[in-house]
């Protein structure tokens, strides 16, 4: 049976929640290195602190997307009980993630809270392509993304927003400034409002609707049907799986050291020693640099929503070449990434442009593999495949967090912070080349 089409307002309302989950990993991804390098973590040992991340992405979206196929309440639905319970974990977490005072509690926080958002945002993916007809899966992963560029641009400025405002950016040895604490604090109740927006906004369709037209198969435990998805897997999946490995690489190394390499090598602010000679001048020079590294951050997110707003208008009314597109996206993005290695004090406001050719890959990875694989999964089975390709997303991040990324720096640049941008460059450069596996038709 065909689905109806929807209105922009009904897209809209079920993707709503995705700005609260953007908050909290726009927060986590501008300021966690910055919480690990005050509580005493070295440059090296960042990205190992980031493990968490993928880790609990690669247990948990599997499973809830196994769940949710498999959940029904006539008054809350099939995905949007995972939503309510993760913006509430997550909430939790982030506003606690500041108060951590070692780094094996800002750890433990991390790992709370990416587990919590992932509860969340696996659903959300499922429930575009539970919802819309295949006609409308573009634009509803687009607007997704466009969502997502929102709230990154808005969280990732968050700090220095309150700064000017008048809270507090400054902080002695081994604190946080408050207007962190105030920022993962506004980031908590953002989550939580967004979600229920979703919750209460959207309807879902049961089971024997959406599996109308499929083959009844036998039921299987979560386990197996998991491994059966991944033995059985569409051959667009494995494809975009190669793709999307070196896009996350590309991500999760700039997550992990744009506020080291830039506030070192572009602003020439790096944390001090404590024992340092006029620490509080240096401190205060670093948490500025800090600061404006976060909202030079926030221009992806302003470049990716740009993006999947024209993509929006576009895909609204005529088809898209999404291999095309994400292929050039991508290699834009990786231009941004190598071109942060050019800049200096004097250049600093370039950032900017290199964020913002960032934030073209950034709005195509959020919405042109999730449009290219929708058609190839099962929907009695969206959750579970929806999860299945998330582990293309999470087990490079584990590659780079157990070494990856400090060892390719140090045998190609001697370990120059800075460089570790241009490694993210030329990985993402061979992700758009990766797109050129995938044949017209999966395109």
């Amino acid at each position: 049976m065909e689905k109806r089409k929807l209105g922009f307002w009904e897209i809209w309302n079920m993707s709503f929640g995705f700005l609260g989950i953007q908050f909290g990993f726009a927060l986590q991804g501008g300021n966690m290195s910055r919480i690990f390098q005050t509580l005493g973590a070295s440059k090296d040992e960042i990205p190992m602190l980031w493990i968490a991340a993928p880790l609990t992405g690669l247990l948990v979206q599997p499973i809830i997307g196994y769940l949710s196929d498999n959940t029904w309440h006539p008054r809350w639905g099939r995905r949007r009980p995972f939503f309510l319970i993760g913006a509430i974990l997550s909430s939790v977490a982030l506003f606690f993630v500041p108060y951590s005072s070692e780094l094996w509690m800002a750890a433990g926080f991390l790992w709370i809270l990416d587990a919590s958002i992932n509860v969340s945002m696996e659903p959300f993916r499922a429930l575009v392509a539970d919802k819309l007809p295949e006609s409308q899966r573009s634009y509803g992963f687009v607007l997704q993304t466009l969502i997502i560029g929102i709230g990154t641009w808005i969280a990732s400025n968050l700090p220095w927003f309150v700064t000017q405002l008048g809270v507090s950016n400054e902080a002695g040895a081994g604190e946080l400034p408050q207007s962190v604490y105030v920022s993962f604090a506004i980031g908590a109740a953002v989550f939580l409002a967004s979600i229920l927006v979703t919750v209460f906004t959207t309807t879902e369709d049961p089971p024997e609707v959406l599996g109308a037209g499929e083959e009844e198969e036998a039921k299987d435990s979560g386990l197996t049907e998991i491994l059966d998805f991944i033995k059985g897997m569409p051959s667009v999946m494995v494809k975009l799986g190669v793709v999307q490995f070196f896009s996350w690489f590309a991500f999760f190394t700039m997550w992990s050291f744009a506020t080291p390499a830039l506030t070192e090598a572009v602003f020439q602010a790096p944390l001090p020693a404590e024992e340092a000679a006029d620490y509080d001048v240096l401190r205060l020079a670093y948490d500025q640099a800090a600061n404006a590294v976060s909202s030079a951050m926030g221009m992806y997110g302003l470049s990716s929503m740009a993006f999947a707003l024209l993509l929006s208008v576009w895909t609204s009314r005529r088809g898209l070449n999404r291999r095309w597109t994400h292929l050039v996206s991508l290699a834009i993005g990786g231009l941004g990434f190598v071109s942060m290695s050019w800049w200096n004090p004097e250049t600093a406001g370039w950032l900017n442009a290199s964020f913002a050719c960032i934030g073209i890959a950034w709005g195509s990875i959020l919405s042109m593999p999730y449009a290219m694989l929708s058609g190839a999964v099962p929907s009695r089975k969206m959750g579970v495949g929806m999860g299945v390709f998330n582990m293309f997303i999470v087990l490079p991040q584990i590659l780079a967090a157990l070494g990856g990324i400090v060892w390719l720096n140090d045998v190609l640049f001697g370990g120059d912070v800075v460089k570790t941008m241009v490694i993210a460059g030329g990985s993402l450069w061979l992700a758009a080349a990766s797109n050129l596996l995938i044949s017209k038709e999966e395109g």
